[in-house]
């Protein structure tokens, strides 16, 4: 007990170094360059202790859970020597992963939002949900399409670099074909994806795998999934949008 209360303790003083700076700026800003008091400071301050504790309780449950679970799903499942249920689990893990990301659930709302504003869909709360969830669902299938094409790069050893360049080329042609009010939502989803949920069990899952299979270096080989996870997503929304 005393050495968990300890780790947390750590925990804790990260955090706080990592948000202080951003309360620094804030206030230099807004009390040096605006000249103003800071409205509501009592909510300011419980807001940023809830802030520093949420960091840490969620770091520490990274370290206990999620990085954990996801290497040793992916070295199980290689052990086993099974392609089609690594690459299916690859699919879900990336897709259930992007569908609960709450930075995704905000930016299709929003986008929901302003497309009705816009006329581009009925001003109706159905309509406004039908679009944030086709978004969200497209959002979520591409980045299960490129796990799995991660996965399999680690498993033959591609070089990340072609695949990368290759993905970027498919970005700027959609980009030219796409219409324009989808191309910046598409940009900003490629963004949004790879957040709080998606990072820490992709990343654990190309670190584990890589791990577990022979000739394979954690470090080269295990890293580059998120690259491929916001890659995707812009151009399946705009190939999307331009259908849809």
């Amino acid at each position: 007990m005393p050495r968990a209360l300890a780790t947390f303790g750590g925990d804790l003083l990260g955090a706080l170094r990592d948000v202080a700076p951003i309360v620094l700026v804030v206030a230099f800003f807004q009390l040096v360059v605006l000249r103003q008091p800071l409205p509501e400071l009592g909510a300011i301050l419980v807001g940023s202790v809830l802030v520093v504790l949420g960091l840490a309780l969620f770091l520490r449950g990274l370290e206990l859970a999620l990085f954990p679970l996801g290497e040793l799903m992916a070295a199980g499942l290689a052990r086993r020597g099974s392609l089609l249920w690594l690459t299916v689990f690859a699919f879900a893990l990336g897709f259930s992963t992007t569908v609960a990301e709450p930075a995704l659930i905000a930016i299709a709302d929003e986008a929901a939002s302003v497309a009705a504003a816009d006329g581009l869909i009925a001003a109706t709360e159905s309509a406004r949900h039908g679009y944030a969830l086709g978004l969200r669902l497209t959002v979520a299938l591409s980045v299960g399409t490129a796990i799995v094409v991660g996965v399999i790069r680690i498993i033959k050893g591609w070089s990340v670099l072609w695949l990368i360049v290759a993905g970027y080329v498919g970005v700027v042609l959609m980009t030219l074909v796409a219409p324009a009010d989808v191309v910046g939502i598409a940009y900003d989803s490629g963004g949004v994806t790879t957040s709080t949920v998606t990072v820490p069990l992709v990343t654990a899952l190309g670190v584990g795998l890589a791990s577990a299979v022979k000739g394979r270096n954690p470090l080269v080989d295990g890293f580059g999934l998120i690259a491929f996870a916001s890659l995707t997503p812009m151009v399946f929304v705009m190939a999307y949008g331009t259908l849809a």
